[in-house]
């Protein structure tokens, strides 16, 4: 009943920027921490960002300055902006979330990727 659908993906020059949106649907009784990953070829998937229920962000170093993580409570959906994007971002991008259905323990639901190519 739940789904994160994710939006926003695509080519991208280097320097250039890209906004990333994750929507969350279905029965929903809250949201906690949200994140995104990313997973390369040959690579493990690795954590890009997080944000608390209270708002409280991390950011890996490697994106610190230069990705921004959001979410909006009233929509249920989680965002990244990706500025001064380089040829290493390119991965596909994962949402995952902390999410509660009514009367059930929250679970970690993962969004189903989208492309992010950063090329000249």
């Amino acid at each position: 009943q739940v789904q994160l659908v994710e939006s926003g993906g695509g080519l991208v020059q280097p320097g250039g920027s890209l906004r990333l949106s994750c929507a969350s649907s279905g029965s929903i009784f809250s949201i906690d921490d949200m994140g995104w990953y990313r997973q390369s070829p040959g690579k493990q998937r690795e954590l890009v960002a997080f944000i608390t229920g209270s708002g409280n962000t991390h950011y890996a170093a490697s994106v610190k300055g230069r990705f921004t993580i959001s979410r909006d409570n009233a929509k249920n959906t989680l965002y990244l902006q990706m500025n001064g994007l380089k040829p290493e971002d390119t991965a596909v991008y994962y949402c995952n979330a902390e999410i509660g259905r009514p009367g059930l323990p929250t679970y970690y639901y993962w969004g189903q990727g989208t492309q992010v190519t950063v090329s000249s």
